[in-house]
């Protein structure tokens, strides 16, 4: 009969190891050997299997503890991870910036009064993902994902003409302007090759700051699309309104500029981010002729059920895939893919108003040919850009808090907004390529306001990283992306959050043998580090008893004798408009925010906090 020893498993390190040996050999063979003496050859061999023991299980806990969202460390785990929850990081944001577009165009006379018009024959054409980008510094790109058309003018795509050049009292040269919407960063091509069908076949695309895929198109020139999940065969695809792609809807063409409309693909792939650096595709398995996919969707089988099927009305369903089917999306074979993605982004990005002016002229032709050479030259060197105001949006990436927050809050929406944390996440979780909000709050209307279901107040960043007003732009590309996931019946009202500049004075006595100057450094860089902006949110008050037990335990200080907050407002110095009276919200040692959602910013670190050492 075998003998049944009482081995525990519950020592970690080298000294629990080596005195459960201990107490293992002196247990089972108490005469077989007795000498455990720290010189004793057998003392060594324990040892030996003590230090083998403490690093296994120094690399178990650690492999044990990336597997947990809340405490996993390393990047890459954390990526994988938050996959799981159904949140894709952000490596990158892109910013996004109306751009005026101007050029000049001669004049010339028509009709029998001999009126004085544009001569749109010299009128130019700007290709669609023409890059514009600044002149000072370090360039930021900025491309366009529409054409500029000078020749037409409608009420989709309005050129602002005004006269330029008047000669004996007539005009001989017009300015003609229009606006497009561009994004931080540049379109890139690669391309790679399948040979063999792959089931759920993968290729990696590698560089820094990759913001997403524009487009991925094989050698027959057939579209792939990007999808959430593989098992997704149903996509939202917006169409141009125009009479040619629908007689009914053209008619509201202003209100509706796109229609959208379901698309049923077949040729799909996923993306992941496999570290920061890596962007991962995934495509699918099976042959067009035998997947199942030809079932045409259609929304009266939910609840019926398919024939022959059973009754599906306890079914969840997705809205991007309500009949199933067991393939997941055709595998490229014996073809070249050619994958276009965007670069660039991040908080500098984010560049001043009057800045993006530099035209790639190499992308620019003219509508008509057959031009006069002179007046040609004259007028394709008459082309300028700029923006009025700043771009906005960018964003650095995801740091791991970010990850690891993002990820919760973002499992718990499932497809669909109900909660105002659903709302709040959603808008954070915006795909960079229309802007970043940067911080956001969610509240119940107030009484006196209008009858909407929820207030949701956003803020954005400037190129400083600074907090800033999203534009008009950011917030409605926030509306159209939250509109997808809203709740029949709510309504949803997206405002402007105010943004509270202060200064802090502080000071303190230290203790004997201490450098005045060091300790006070350390203080600052502690309160530096404790506002950062990453670090805040909208409505979050100021605690004084907390920054008091910072500033205390700082090695060196012996007293706080003084910490006050004071209010910075002031376009003309670089800060907030908006005054406010920290005095007064000041309560049981809490500052607390407004009453309209705002948040507290410390603007200029360096500048804004200053401190000294007071000899008692």
């Amino acid at each position: 009969m075998a003998i049944q020893r009482d081995i525990q498993y519950i020592n970690k390190d080298f000294t629990q190891y080596r005195s459960q040996l201990i107490n293992y050999s002196q247990t089972y063979f108490p005469t077989t050997y007795t000498d455990f003496t720290e010189t004793s050859p057998g003392m060594m061999f324990i040892e030996q299997a003590a230090y083998v023991g403490d690093v296994l299980s120094f690399y178990i806990d650690n492999q044990v503890q990336e597997t947990y969202l809340q405490f996993a460390r390393q990047t890459n785990n954390l990526y994988e991870l938050a996959y799981m929850y159904g949140y894709k990081p952000k490596v990158t944001g892109l910013s996004t910036v109306d751009l005026d577009f101007y050029q000049q165009v001669p004049a010339k006379t028509t009709g029998s009064n001999n009126e004085t018009v544009p001569d749109y024959d010299y009128a130019l054409y700007i290709t669609e993902n023409t890059v514009i980008s600044t002149r000072a510094g370090t360039p930021q790109n900025f491309t366009i994902d529409e054409p500029v058309d000078f020749s037409i003018s409608n009420s989709l795509d309005p050129t602002e003409v005004t006269v330029s050049q008047i000669t004996a009292g007539q005009p001989t040269f017009y300015l003609l302007r229009k606006t497009r919407k561009a994004f931080s960063g540049t379109i890139n091509t690669t391309q790679v090759t399948f040979t063999t069908p792959e089931d759920f076949g993968t290729r990696i695309i590698e560089g820094a700051d990759i913001a997403g895929i524009l487009d991925v198109f094989d050698s027959d020139g057939t579209r792939y699309y990007e999808v959430d999940y593989l098992g997704q065969d149903l996509i939202f695809d917006g169409i141009k309104n125009t009479n040619f792609n629908d007689p009914n809807a053209s008619a509201y063409s202003n209100d509706a500029p796109y229609i959208l409309q379901t698309k049923q693909v077949q040729n799909r792939f996923t993306t992941r981010y496999i570290s920061p650096t890596k962007l991962q595709l995934q495509f699918g398995v099976g042959n067009p002729s035998n997947t199942t996919e030809n079932i045409i969707p259609n929304p009266q089988n939910v609840g019926l059920g398919l024939p022959y099927q059973q009754n599906k009305l306890t079914t969840a369903y997705s809205p991007t895939n309500f009949v199933f089917t067991n393939t997941y999306g055709t595998s490229p074979t014996n073809t070249t893919l050619t994958i276009r993605y965007y670069t660039g982004g991040g908080v500098a990005s984010n560049v001043a108003s009057n800045t993006i002016t530099n035209v790639n002229n190499s992308t620019v032709t003219f509508v008509k040919s057959g031009l006069n050479p002179t007046t040609a030259d004259t007028i394709f060197n008459s082309l300028a850009a700029s923006n009025p105001i700043a771009a906005s949006g960018g964003q650095d990436g995801d740091t791991i808090e970010e990850i690891r927050q993002n990820s919760i809050s973002n499992f718990t929406t499932q497809l669909r907004n109900v909660t105002q944390d659903d709302y709040l996440v959603r808008a954070l979780s915006m795909p960079a390529r229309f802007g970043v909000i940067q911080k956001a709050w969610t509240q119940k209307p107030q009484a006196d306001e209008a009858n909407t279901t929820l207030d949701l107040y956003v803020l954005s960043t400037d190129s400083s990283g600074k907090l800033t007003t999203a534009s008009t732009g950011l917030k409605e590309n926030l509306k159209t992306y939250i509109n997808q996931y809203r709740m029949i019946g709510d309504t949803i009202s997206i405002k402007d959050a105010f943004v509270i500049n202060f200064s802090v004075n502080f000071e303190i006595t230290t203790l004997p043998n201490f450098n005045n100057n060091l300790v006070l450094q350390d203080c600052i860089v502690a309160l530096q580090e404790y506002f950062e902006i990453d670090k805040w949110q909208i409505n979050q008050p100021i605690i004084i008893a907390d920054i008091m037990v910072l500033l205390d335990q700082i090695n060196g200080v012996q007293t706080v004798k003084k910490l006050e907050f004071k209010n910075l407002a002031g376009v003309t110095k670089n800060y907030s408009q908006w005054a406010y009276d920290m005095d007064g919200a000041t309560q049981n040692g809490t500052i607390f925010p407004s009453l309209d959602p705002s948040i507290f910013e410390l603007k200029f670190p360096n500048n804004d906090i200053t401190g000294r050492v007071v000899v008692v």
